[in-house]
């Protein structure tokens, strides 16, 4: 077979790729991907522990699935423990657990005891009333529907002193009949707290408190108008500012923070389940800019219906959103109708929906150097949806928006990168672990991106690249969709053109490497052109599920995909209707 004809494979085909590669070629090699991650993660089944390790174990509905590398510990009865050498200094940890919900509902409470070189230290209260949904999506609290989700929490530690070569230790404090699961413990070293920036308004001389008990609402909106007016800075210096209300952030104001470890806004749970009482943070203007800080709400349900917590991009340009952690909102960041925004160095941990989307008519954005944990939809979206939202009518196609070196983990539902439409969008040098509920990567026409009359149309167009991009553990279990696959190109409501995927890197897949699926096949919506693989690795396929190919074709797509420079162990071809041109 002479290399300088393209091999051709349609329909019911089996074959290993490698089988027509050069030695050495298809080498993926991605090169400083994912987020730069200031802590440590130790794995609970790394550690010396008297509890029970679960897993490796796959499947729907099960805790190991949502849990690193689908294994855990069980703490069950007074004394059992996990604990582990520190190998560097820190001063704040973050636990990663589990509690069961209560026979009703609403969640159960225990306790661990930190011990540092057998010293107890900190007893830590925690709590299972943020965990836990039920049924079908948007899901419920109702143990009684079964299928459950959201298995974890998290509890952040601060202002602790770990030395290198200290044994740290979490240990059940009594038998209280709640077992405790452990995923993971991050540990880190604070940066110091950031000093004011010179002439800013400091929302202290305006009533703010930050005792996490007062409410300080009208103390930072009071300081925002000043501060607009006076074109000077807010500052936030360091404590717990109880928030109960939206905070609108208008053209040229900057709200600054003393760091995302030291300056935390906090919802009231008393509150919480009206959404204008919520903690909110709403980009309206130009030049607005948020930095340095913690947004912690109180939302532990979802109802789609209501309005998005947490940061909320309305008709934004030139605004960044720096450094800022996000928990317990609905989503971290929504942006609909945002230009020119840059999100970076973001904490986006515990949410019921997505981390960050970019929305509408969102165009010329970036996310960058963000992570995702335990989000309750995408950890990074890009959907270009018709509706304007109150806006005006766009005068430019959604798109130009790139997701680079960010990382996502440990979704209790959909993907790590998700693509819907728009013009020329990126996902690149980004790492997606532990995708146990969806593909580590999405590039779908299921939403919509159209409207009835034609006046708004943004199908994917120009092309579409995911690049230098490493998928560990993903293709997890759908909901809706069963098994999907770490990479998915889904042809849904639209067909889709123009897309290059390339250096990417797929290890341990949990079920197919692979897939093109068409499930709009019956609306003429199947076609897939303009496609190409290259430098594509695939090793290890089918961890979780009976199936395990490299890469497969459904049997309802149609169209056409180039495969260049690639290794992928099994290729099945279903479709009649679909060539692979393979170029070794």
């Amino acid at each position: 077979m002479s290399s300088a004809f393209p091999l051709r494979l349609c329909c019911h085909f089996t074959i290993t790729l490698a089988t027509f590669l050069f030695s050495g070629h298809g080498q993926a090699a991605p090169v400083d991907i994912g987020a730069e991650i200031p802590w440590t993660t130790i794995e609970a089944e790394a550690m010396q522990t008297s509890g029970t390790i679960l897993g490796p174990a796959y499947g729907p509905h099960r805790i190991e699935m949502e849990s690193s590398g689908q294994s855990c510990v069980r703490l069950g009865r007074a004394g059992d423990y996990v604990e582990f050498r520190a190998t560097a200094e820190s001063d704040s940890l973050v636990l990663r657990y589990s509690l069961p919900d209560a026979p009703a509902g609403g969640g159960t409470s225990s306790t661990l005891t930190l011990l540092i070189n057998g010293r107890p230290v900190q007893t830590l209260a925690l709590s299972s009333c943020n965990a836990w949904l039920y049924g079908t999506y948007p899901f419920s609290n109702d143990p009684s529907l079964e299928k459950p989700r959201n298995f974890y929490d998290e509890l952040r530690l601060k202002h602790m002193k770990i030395a290198q070569g200290d044994l740290v230790r979490l240990e059940k404090t009594n038998d209280d009949g709640h077992a405790c699961v452990i995923d993971l413990v991050d540990v880190e070293l604070m940066p110091a707290p950031l000093a004011p920036p010179a002439g800013s308004l400091s929302v202290r001389e305006f009533g703010a408190r930050g005792d996490g008990v007062a409410d300080d609402t009208a103390a930072l909106r009071v300081c925002i108008v000043r501060a607009q007016e006076m074109r000077r800075v807010v500052w936030v210096p360091a404590g717990d500012y109880l928030i109960t209300g939206d905070i609108i952030v208008p053209s040229g104001v900057t709200i600054q923070g003393a760091g995302l470890w030291h300056t935390t806004f906090v919802g009231d749970a008393a509150l919480y389940d009206q959404p204008a009482r919520r903690v909110r943070f709403k980009l309206t203007g130009e030049d607005v800019h948020l930095a340095d800080f913690a947004i912690f709400g109180q939302l532990n349900y979802r109802n789609d219906q209501e309005p998005n917590d947490g940061v909320v991009g309305a008709g934004c340009t030139g605004a960044s959103i720096r450094r800022i952690w996000v928990e317990h909102t609905k989503a971290g960041a929504w942006i609909y109708n945002g230009a020119q925004l840059v999100i970076d160095g973001c904490r986006f941990r515990n949410l019921l929906a997505d981390g960050v989307n970019l929305c509408v008519g969102t165009h010329h954005s970036v996310v960058e150097n963000c992570t995702a944990r335990g989000t309750g939809d995408d950890c990074y979206a890009i959907w270009p949806a018709p509706s304007d939202q109150g806006h005006e009518q766009r005068v430019e196609k959604p798109g130009h928006n790139v997701i680079r070196r960010c990382t996502g983990q440990l979704t209790f539902l959909a993907n790590g990168g998700s693509l819907y439409g728009g013009a020329d969008n990126v996902i690149e040098d980004c790492l997606f672990t532990d995708i146990a509920t969806g593909c580590g990567v999405l590039i779908s026409t299921t939403f919509q991106t159209a409207d009835e009359e034609g006046r708004v149309d943004n199908t994917f167009s120009g092309t579409t690249q995911v690049r230098n991009v490493q998928l560990l553990r993903c293709g997890g279990y759908d909901h809706t969709w069963a098994w999907r696959s770490a990479l998915q190109i889904c042809l849904d409501r639209r067909s889709i053109s123009g897309l290059r995927i390339s250096d990417l890197e797929i290890r341990d897949s949990l079920s197919d490497a692979l897939s093109v699926v068409a499930p709009g096949r019956a609306k003429g919506q199947g076609t897939l052109s303009n496609a190409v693989l290259e430098n594509v690795v695939v090793q290890n396929v089918g961890l979780g599920s009976t199936t395990g190919r490299g890469l497969w074709i459904r049997s309802d797509a149609s169209g056409q995909l180039q495969v260049l420079n690639s290794r992928i162990p099994e290729l099945r071809n279903e479709s009649g209707d679909f060539e692979i041109i393979m170029q070794p």
